[in-house]
């Protein structure tokens, strides 16, 4: 995920998550089309982004959300559908890039994120831009960034609210950055 530092300053929450469902779109078409080590560092790319992306969501987007209009029914529909999707991320990393299966689960998760991404644009989004003016969208998106830093970089189903990100989110994202390190470092 990179962006300068221009861009990060103007953009806003909406404007930020929609950049990242496009990039993650982007990762989900390498996955599908790499081989061997090409596939598994996508793969890895695509759990750590939408670790982090789902972990800003759970702590910045739902609360604000919730604070709309409907907004309760909307986010309860959002957090089911994170968690089955952390399921299935999970099992997918136990199986792994070369296991019997990877692809199929692959295109179901495919499914499940971008029809995620598009319930949050068509239904969360709007909320978001009829509720909060530019300034505090802006501050979001500050706020956003700020939990990305700290989140986690794998799915940990179970944990898809703010309090439990808040509390749980720290421990779990030192164990992943550490797990992360070591691969890199053995080269794996």
């Amino acid at each position: 995920m990179t962006e300068n530092s221009g861009q990060s300053d103007r953009e806003d929450i909406v404007a930020l998550l929609e950049r990242q469902h496009q990039e993650i779109r982007e990762l989900f078409a390498e996955v599908e089309t790499a081989e061997g080590d090409r596939k598994r560092d996508a793969f890895r790319e695509l759990v750590r982004l939408l670790a982090i992306h789902e972990t800003a969501e759970e702590e910045v987007v739902h609360p604000a959300v919730r604070s709309a209009e409907g907004g309760d029914a909307v986010v309860d529909e959002r957090l089911d559908e994170e968690h089955r999707a952390k399921e299935l991320l999970s099992t997918m990393t136990d199986v792994g890039t070369e296991g019997e299966g990877f692809d199929a689960l692959l295109r179901q998760l495919r499914t499940d994120v971008l029809a995620h991404a598009e319930n949050e644009e068509r239904e969360e989004f709007p909320k978001l831009r009829a509720h909060y003016d530019d300034q505090q969208l802006r501050g979001m998106a500050v706020a956003a960034r700020a939990a990305e830093a700290m989140a986690p970089t794998r799915p940990h189903p179970g944990v898809e609210s703010a309090k439990a990100n808040l509390l749980l989110g720290p421990p779990v994202a030192i164990m992943d950055r550490a797990r992360d390190a070591i691969r890199t470092a053995l080269g794996n």
